[in-house]
C-alpha cells in the first residue's frame, strides 16, 4: 500500500467535551471504538512510566470511511500544558474547509470555541479564486483556521 495519512493527536483535558465540540462544529464524526490505552507495551512505546489515554478518533468531514482522523486523547499523567502559537515552532493549526465561514465560525463561538484574529477575504488572482478565513480556537486553545475558497473576485 506504501504510505497514507492516519491521523492527527490532541491531547485534551477532556476528550469527551472536545469531541463533541468538533462532530458539532465541523460535522465530524466518531469511530468506534473508544480507547484506553495502557499497559505495559504502551509505556515501552511511549518511553513514559505509567502511560495511560482514553479517547476517540473522529472522522474528518469531506472523507470516506477510512480517511484521516483527529485523536484526541486525555493523559492519565499530563505534563504541563504546551502552547504553541500561530507563529510559533512545530504544529500550529489545523484547517477545515466549510461552505459558510461566518456560519461555522458563529457555530464554533457557541460550542465554546473562541476568536483568534477576524474574517478576512483575500483574491488571489494568480488562481482566479477568493479566500474567505478566519484562525479560531476551540475550547482548548488549539488553533483551527476555518476557510472557504470561492471560484472568481468577491
Amino acid at each position: 500500500m506504501g504510505m497514507k495519512y492516519t491521523h492527527t493527536n490532541i491531547n485534551s483535558p477532556d476528550w469527551e467535551r472536545l469531541v463533541q465540540f468538533y462532530v458539532a462544529v465541523f460535522d465530524c464524526r466518531l469511530v468506534p471504538p473508544l480507547r484506553h490505552l495502557r499497559g505495559e507495551w504502551f509505556e515501552r512505546v511511549t518511553g513514559i512510566p505509567g502511560a495511560e489515554v482514553r479517547g476517540a478518533h473522529i472522522a474528518l468531514p469531506g472523507y470516506a470511511d477510512g480517511g484521516p482522523t483527529l485523536e484526541i486523547f486525555t493523559q492519565a499523567n499530563p505534563a504541563s500544558r504546551r502552547s504553541t502559537p500561530l507563529n510559533g515552532q512545530g504544529f500550529a493549526h489545523i484547517a477545515i474547509h466549510v461552505d459558510d465561514v461566518e456560519a461555522t465560525y458563529q457555530k464554533l463561538l457557541a460550542h465554546g470555541g473562541s476568536a483568534d484574529g477576524e474574517i478576512v477575504s483575500q483574491y488571489y488572482e494568480s488562481m482566479d479564486k477568493t479566500l474567505s478565513m478566519i484562525y479560531a480556537k476551540d475550547p482548548d486553545g488549539n488553533i483551527v483556521e476555518i476557510q472557504n475558497w470561492t471560484d472568481g473576485k468577491r
